[in-house]
């Protein structure tokens, strides 16, 4: 058995997390466990993972540009203080837009939460190995940037922790959950961008654009 250069096992193919936790029972269990929070999704599986828990007018499914959805919510965050704002994307999307971490830190949004469900592979391009399968440690990226409060994950029964700090808006916090690489099938939410932002904006109590 193959070790990372901290100890943790990997399988023969280099992927860490043999027997990682069920992605579409973490998703269910942490979105049913932060029903006021203003969720947005990262492109691919995240986002099927959403809607297969429950379609919501609270969650902005992001079509069409990885490594887009800190970003995004860190706007979100910063423009709704008072209001918990979760990311829920995976480790390749999250490993393209890793400069977003660093201005999560710069900015200090007490409100806002990454959860980067990682499963060590590029799901939407053929399951091939990702970064994370080859040594890079997400949270500990996440702490070096300044996001002091970065948690790796290895079972579901920390979700309801996890959605407590969601709760209390102590953050910015980030959590990489070592899901099981096993691809399960699509649950495809609406892909009408403009329908997802008028609903979103009417969430918020915002009128349409």
């Amino acid at each position: 058995m193959k070790t990372d250069g901290s100890g943790h096992d990997r399988g023969h193919d280099g992927d860490a997390r043999p027997g990682g936790i069920d992605r579409r029972a973490f998703v269910a269990r942490l979105l049913a466990a932060c029903p006021e929070a203003l969720v947005v999704t990262g492109l691919g599986s995240p986002s099927y993972d959403a809607f297969a828990a429950g379609d919501r007018d609270r969650t902005f499914y992001l079509w069409g540009a990885m490594g887009g959805a800190t970003p995004l919510a860190l706007g979100l965050a910063l423009a709704q203080p008072t209001r918990p704002v979760l990311v829920v994307t995976g480790d390749g999307e999250a490993l393209m837009g890793m400069g977003g971490l660093a201005t999560v830190a710069a900015q200090q949004p007490a409100n806002l939460t990454i959860v980067v469900l990682d499963n060590g592979h590029f799901g939407e391009t053929g399951m091939q190995r990702s970064h994370t399968s080859l040594g890079t440690r997400l949270a500990e990226v996440a702490r070096a940037c300044g996001i002091a409060r970065s948690d790796e994950i290895r079972s579901i029964d920390e979700v309801d922790a996890l959605a407590a700090r969601i709760a209390a808006r102590e953050g910015p916090a980030f959590a990489q959950v070592f899901i099981a690489s096993a691809e399960v099938p699509r649950a495809l939410p609406p892909r009408d961008g403009a329908y997802l932002k008028t609903r979103f904006r009417q969430a918020l109590g915002l009128a349409p654009m």
